[in-house]
């Protein structure tokens, strides 16, 4: 087991370091000064001069991507000497001193994604973390809604292969898939916050946390949740429908099923007893696919229902070509699909003894 981690976080490294890699060359040979990005209608050249200089815009392509690793990495090296780029300044690193040598030092820190160009220097770490917590309540409640019917729907389709039941789930499973989730999001948002407002008492945008009547405070909004949540799950949950029922119909065929059968076993007790877990492998693998995905995905769901979670955050930064943004968040969401396949392995081995981890 502790061989198989070790190796799967050094393949894991590796993938965060060619993705690093890509989106840096990819980000810097698109057109434009992210000096004068940052800016604006405000540059001259005297302030276009000290911006390059204190980001390390002003070196080559190779020392600006060297200088990015060095932000990124946990472990890292610093210059002592106040006028350069790596110089550990105070409030631009949560470090702790490792050890020093010769004019420079070593630190253990957190990842350091820089700073906003459009934010008033506000820190992407401040931005991700004020976002990411939004999307990942969405992509949880979306997943949890994905998970419980699409489990249920799929045994009750299995269990009633061929019949009018079986096939009527079909159909609204084969729709869920095939509708993008950009118009069922705007088709939601219009019949239940609009439409039917009076009844349901839900808007048509509207985000987790909220100001009150009086713009004093904050307060969570749970019914915001529920449109983008369903909107969001409608796609997972159609694939786990599909996936449930295939694989539960191969399982109905196993010897040990019809064992079960034989030795008097209810229905009900053979799906719950011995069917269900057997036929969870390939519903794991859909499901830890969609749970990483929505966090990159949750983009049109977000703008349209204005949700402030990190996809209404990346079309922004879109918008307004706000680099250092696009490039953590894009960092985070490949992180976390790292993180979720790890997750996922282990999770194999628990819903089934017989796999083993290589």
């Amino acid at each position: 087991m502790i061989s198989y981690l070790l190796n799967k976080i050094t393949y894991s490294l590796l993938t965060l370091f060619g993705v690093v890699t890509v989106i840096f060359l990819l980000f810097n040979v698109l057109p434009g000064d992210p000096a004068q990005m940052m800016l604006g209608q405000n540059e001259d050249s005297e302030q276009l001069a000290l911006v390059k200089k204190k980001y390390g815009f002003d070196k080559p392509i190779s020392t600006q991507y060297f200088y990015y690793l060095n932000d990124l990495s946990p472990i890292s090296i610093h210059s002592n000497s106040p006028d350069d780029y790596t110089h550990l300044k105070d409030g631009k690193y949560m470090a702790f001193r490792l050890f020093s040598f010769g004019n420079k030092t070593a630190v253990l820190k957190f990842p350091y994604f820089r700073e906003s160009f459009t934010k008033q220097g506000k820190l992407v770490s401040q931005v991700l973390k004020e976002t990411l917590p939004n999307t990942f309540v969405l992509a949880t409640a979306s997943i949890i809604i994905a998970i419980i019917l699409g489990i249920f729907l799929g045994i009750i389709s299995a269990q009633y292969k061929d019949t009018w039941v079986d096939k009527l789930i079909q159909i609204l499973s084969t729709l869920g898939m095939s509708v993008p989730s950009f118009f069922s999001a705007i088709l939601f948002a219009w019949f239940f916050g609009f439409i039917l407002h009076k009844y349901t008492n839900l808007e048509m945008t509207g985000s987790l946390y909220e100001l009150d009547d009086f713009g004093e405070a904050m307060h969570i909004k749970w019914k915001n949740l529920i449109l983008p949540a369903i909107v969001l799950g409608i796609r997972p949950l159609a694939v786990v429908i599909q996936l449930m029922r295939n694989s539960l119909l191969e399982v109905f065929n196993q010897d040990y099923i019809r064992t079960a059968r034989a030795k008097g076993l209810s229905e009900f007790q053979i799906i719950r007893k011995h069917a269900v877990k057997n036929a969870l492998n390939p519903v794991v693998t859909a499901i830890s696919g969609w749970f990483a995905s929505m966090l990159a995905g949750a983009v049109f769901v977000e703008y349209i229902f204005g949700w402030n979670g990190l996809g209404k955050e990346i079309v922004n930064a879109l918008n307004t070509l706000d680099l250092p943004v696009i490039m953590g968040a894009v960092i985070i969401i490949a992180t976390l699909f790292v993180i979720i396949n790890i997750f996922v392995d282990l999770i194999y081995v628990w819903l089934d003894p017989k796999v083993k981890l290589e």
